[in-house]
């Protein structure tokens, strides 16, 4: 749905952003601004700070940041349009009606036909476990200690074991065999017609992030029954396994800063019952890359709990290299002595459980274990083996001092000389092709490869300068003649500075409306960094003057390097190079005050 520019200003406008935020967390006022415990992590020290002036938000922990629809969509885990509709009916605001064409009614027509026909669906089997009929799923219910609330809250049901009466019951709500069909609930056959998917099963129903039944899980209740323990929807036009959770819809509003990964819908019940809301699991497939990048929208922080056997491991591993090429950190959640969350909660207690998480163990370190047992640490030319692969691991690390943390961590652990390792590690990577670690090894454990380089440093200046200019509008026209948006080597700075200029032209400085220019999540958060870099803290004018001019002079100078740099290769930048050399020589010889 598109907005106009005029429309999603008004609505911002009329929602004051400390008003809202105020109604998802407790704000407290601190000098100039709001402060509060970052909601989109976890921290015990207020790093999020809310501001009303520039109606701004920025956790200087996290670097989440952006006006009130950001944190709306952030919070509610919500579209942009979703989040105008929540802010428009909030302030009394009429948003237009999207227009669809003939073809795109059709298909959303269809898909909430199908979607009727789940939730029909869901319904048949919720009352059926709540009749005699359903006794010896309730039986088994009872015996998984799952309470009524818990029950309820998942929708759990029964399919009988004639499996007609479902679709009698849909023929009745007006529901005919190709749309039962379509969304997996039954499959036709020459000799015995349409016949449904699920019978004699404790039904689970599968829903999407919206809360909407998109497919059903159904499980035998004991031994002696027939089929797979386990039998899923089919991938139907609106259930795509590798693309949702089960358990997401409920998990994506936690507030506590992780996923737990499970392997089935038992786990996962169980987990939320026991306090840990944050669960999910795959459907019935392995953890896909889809499924990845749906928690990665949520939280970068996942932990694993599978199962403890064998097969658990070897999904843990698999998810733990697709969590890596999705970005995103994997803890491993230890279950001995027992075989999965469900059966570790029941024996243990949620305290113990939430001891386990707290001592997850690093991924890499896990997998460093698993990798262990396939050698005979007996054998010198097996432990040498395990050391080489240790070694091939290593060079997987692209940052030295990454790289550097987890060679001491290793070396300490199977006490291997710590110079020793890092030899290994650079032959393996000259064989390899691998990242070689550097000759030195760093003084400092937690300083960053790209700490300091002249592009992050350019970068830094040009963020403090804007916000210097936010905070001191009234400079610009003093140094008007020396800057342009050119000068800022970063595309997104480079707009956000066009468009600060020109508000500040026109008398209306306006951060929150400038940080709507962007519509990508991350574009957002760096926009609102602009506003927010952390100025320096001086003690009175002189000094904040000095600094001023400094960091103008400087955002002078990269610019003149880096057009410099570009200036045999690009005509335009050599224009460039003569103008902001005469700009950077009157800059060198004034002194802008800030009065």
């Amino acid at each position: 749905m598109y907005y106009s520019e005029e429309l999603i200003e008004e609505v911002r406008q009329k929602n004051d952003i400390v008003d809202v935020i105020s109604g998802y967390v407790r704000l407290q006022k601190k000098g100039s601004n709001y402060m509060c415990c970052c909601p989109f992590h976890g921290e015990k020290t207020p790093s999020f700070s809310v501001n009303r002036g520039r109606q701004i938000y920025k956790c200087f922990g996290c670097g989440e940041g952006g006006n009130v629809l950001t944190f709306v969509m952030k919070y509610e885990n919500c579209s942009f349009p979703e989040a105008m509709k929540i802010l428009a009916d909030k302030a009394g605001v009429t948003l237009p009606q999207a227009e669809y064409s003939e073809e795109a009614r059709q298909k959303e027509s269809r898909r909430k036909r199908l979607l009727e026909v789940n939730k029909e669906a869901a319904k048949f089997y919720y009352y059926q476990l709540r009749t005699e009929r359903g006794a010896k799923a309730k039986e088994y219910l009872d015996k998984r200690r799952l309470s009524e609330e818990t029950r309820k809250n998942f929708g759990l049901g029964y399919a009988p074991v004639r499996g007609g009466e479902l679709l009698d019951y849909l023929h009745g709500k007006g529901y005919d065999d190709d749309l039962i069909r379509a969304v997996g609930l039954a499959k036709t056959d020459e000799k015995r017609g349409t016949t449904t998917q699920f019978w004699n099963r404790v039904m689970f129903p599968i829903q999407d992030i919206g809360g909407r039944v998109i497919g059903f899980g159904g499980r035998i209740m004991g031994d002696s029954d027939s089929g797979p323990k386990y039998l899923n929807s089919p991938e139907t036009e609106i259930f795509d396994k590798s693309r949702n959770l089960y358990g997401m819809n409920y998990a994506k509003s936690t507030r506590t800063g992780n996923i737990i990964l499970c392997e089935g819908y038992m786990d996962v019940i169980s987990m939320h019952q026991a306090g840990f809301t944050q669960a999910v699991a795959s459907l019935g497939t392995a953890f896909t890359p889809g499924q990845a990048g749906l928690i990665k929208k949520y939280t970068k922080d996942v932990l694993l709990a599978y199962d403890s056997d064998g097969a658990g491991v070897k999904a843990a591993l698999r998810a733990i290299g697709i969590l890596k090429s999705a970005g995103m950190s994997g803890r491993i959640i230890n279950m001995s002595p027992y075989k999965d969350p469900d059966e570790f909660i029941k024996n243990l207690g949620r305290e113990a459980f939430q001891e386990r998480i707290d001592n997850a163990e690093n991924s890499f370190m896990f997998e460093i274990r698993m990798l262990e047992r396939e050698f005979n640490m007996e054998d010198p030319e097996q432990k040498t083996n395990f050391h080489n692969q240790i070694a091939r691991k290593l060079c997987d690390f692209s940052e030295d001092v990454e790289r550097e943390n987890y060679i001491e961590a290793i070396a300490d652990k199977y006490h291997i000389g710590f110079e020793n390792l890092r030899k290994l590690v650079v032959n393996m990577a000259a064989k390899t092709g691998g990242y070689a670690v550097p000759v030195e090894r760093p003084r400092s454990g937690v300083q960053s490869r790209n700490k300091n380089t002249p592009e992050e440093s350019a970068k830094k200046v040009q963020r403090l300068f804007l916000t210097w200019l936010s905070d001191y509008p009234q400079l610009y026209p003093k140094i008007k003649n020396y800057i342009t948006p050119e000068d800022f080597t970063v595309e997104l700075y480079a707009k956000v500075a066009q468009r600060m200029f020109d508000d500040i032209e026109k008398g209306s400085l306006n951060p929150a409306g400038i940080i709507n220019m962007f519509e990508d999540e991350n574009e957002q958060s760096e926009a609102a960094s602009l506003f927010t870099t952390k100025l320096p803290e001086l003690d009175n004018d002189t000094e904040k003057e000095k600094a001023f001019n400094d960091i103008l002079l400087s955002v002078k100078k990269n610019s003149f390097d880096y057009y410099s740099a570009k200036s045999g290769v690009d005509i335009t930048a050599l224009g460039k190079v003569i103008e902001g050399r005469k700009a950077l020589e009157e800059l060198s010889k004034t002194h802008i005050s800030l009065k």
